[in-house]
């Protein structure tokens, strides 16, 4: 009997174990549930494992299915590489994907981007989200990098390559009416309404330290975890927030906003999270190099 893995019936397998449910991977797939069970039947036969265990009417994984699954991915993921390198190398122009977490700094982003932007020869497809959204992608090889402030977590898995790219130190922000000259950083925050980043933030955590090395109990009037979102509300003059210049580079270059105060201590770090591929896309050590 042949050893061969019958790869359309690992697609099948891929499918139902994605989805959960039978019924709805055989719509996916467009075939009947009786010739889906089949597939999956056969796959178990081969491999010699059962694949799956029915509780009522959903089906669960065995260990011997998620070992499975993890194959299957990165073997359809390795495909899909294939694929997407093989067509870009065809075309007359070249395509870099990028993700970006929704809430970070846009000067950042262009900053980091501005090497490629106006080249005739290079698309730039950016796409925002969430932390899990970007990162599920980049495992799946549908982005090249993504750009973000909090690093992934460690993942055997997914072994994700973490780069930093940039450190911008970090001030007390505001229009100029709310930041009178001479006033020590202890008494500033003390006084001050505050725009703060949120308590699951690097940079929150780090504030909060701050604050409590100078004795100071913060008067808070917003938390934001959104950069741009905070530009707009310390722009109404509601309050000092804590952001890297970077941020508001054009207002303070205006005179629209001032740095009231450095924060000492108190840093945004910017990566590039990456994974390993076989066909790396060019452009991304370009753009790395000149970050």
């Amino acid at each position: 009997m042949s050893n061969d893995l019958n790869y359309h019936h690992l697609r099948y397998f891929q499918t139902v174990a994605h989805e959960g449910h039978l019924t709805r991977a055989a719509e996916r797939l467009n075939v009947s549930q009786s010739a889906l069970s089949a597939q999956i039947r056969k796959l178990e036969e081969r491999l010699g494992q059962a694949l799956f265990e029915r509780r009522g009417r959903a089906l669960h994984l065995t260990e011997a299915g998620r070992i499975a699954l993890d194959h299957a991915d990165a073997i359809f993921s390795t495909g899909d590489e294939l694929v997407a390198t093989l067509r870009q190398t065809g075309a007359p122009g070249q395509v870099l994907r990028i993700g970006a977490l929704a809430t970070l700094s846009r000067n950042f982003q262009l900053a980091f981007l501005k090497p490629l932007l106006g080249r005739l020869d290079v698309e730039v497809i950016l796409r925002s989200g969430s932390a899990a959204e970007l990162f599920s992608a980049l495992a799946a090889l549908h982005l090249d990098l993504v750009l973000t402030n909090r690093p992934p977590p460690a993942d055997a898995l997914t072994p994700f390559i973490v780069r930093p790219l940039d450190s911008q130190p970090v001030s007390l922000i505001g229009v100029p009416r709310l930041c009178a000259d001479g006033v020590p950083l202890g008494n500033r925050l003390a006084d001050a309404a505050l725009i703060l980043p949120t308590m699951e933030s690097g940079l929150r955590m780090g504030f909060d330290a701050l604050a409590d090395r100078l004795g100071v109990r913060p008067r808070i009037v917003a938390e934001v975890d959104d950069m741009a979102m905070m530009r707009l509300l310390v722009r109404e003059g509601i309050g000092l927030a804590v952001l890297p210049p970077i941020v508001v580079r054009d207002e303070l270059s205006s005179g629209t906003l001032v740095e009231c105060a450095a924060l000492p201590g108190l840093s945004e770090t910017f990566y590039g999270v990456t994974v390993e591929r076989r066909y790396p896309n060019p452009l991304l050590a370009e753009v790395l190099g000149a970050a």
